[in-house]
């Protein structure tokens, strides 16, 4: 079935408060949240869902995660478990109020990513250069050209046909043999 698409109805909750009254709106996530076009990216990726069967996990949940992932470096599982314990993790993926578990199972971000065109995911790039490009952290004429850094480091590594490993082994070698009386 079609995605969830969550409402922010306004609300209060008599025994929760909204993270938005919990949060500070100036960290930088809470302020990405308000750039990101999210209602593009859920025309965008709702084409994926079925429109028949339970209802779909959200969109703005699961674009989160992976942009949370990536954002930070993190594998499904670490993203999930600090999505728990992170306020500003939850908000930005949507959430009104604070959860006490993941609403997905963990497997269900590799799932997400397996039902998507990768070629899709074209959009969530392009939507953080648009945003880079509109807070100035990014300028167009940086997008001509790409430098890529291909210095080897060298590792101090002695490989078995280096002549130097060889020279030892027969220095030590005639040494043994001069031990033991061999000529």
């Amino acid at each position: 079935m079609r995605p969830k698409k969550q409402n922010d109805v306004g609300q209060q909750d008599l025994f929760r408060n909204r993270l938005d009254q919990i949060i500070d709106l100036n960290h930088p996530l809470a302020h990405l949240t308000k750039l990101i076009d999210w209602d593009r990216l859920h025309k965008e990726f709702s084409v994926y869902y079925s429109s028949v069967g339970r209802s779909g996990t959200s969109i703005r949940l699961m674009v989160g995660l992976n942009l949370l992932k990536h954002i930070y470096a993190l594998s499904d599982d670490e993203v999930c478990a600090r999505w728990v314990e992170n306020p500003y993790f939850q908000y930005f993926c949507g959430e009104i109020f604070f959860q006490h578990c993941v609403p997905i199972e963990r497997s269900g971000l590799s799932h997400f990513r397996g039902r998507i065109d990768p070629d899709s995911f074209e959009s969530i790039l392009q939507e953080s250069l648009a945003i880079a490009c509109g807070l100035g952290a990014l300028k167009l004429k940086d997008l001509k050209a790409v430098a890529v850094d291909t210095t080897v480091q060298e590792k101090n590594i002695a490989h078995p046909t280096e002549h130097s490993l060889m020279r030892k082994a027969v220095v030590k070698l005639g040494s043994l043999a001069q031990r033991a009386g061999i000529n």
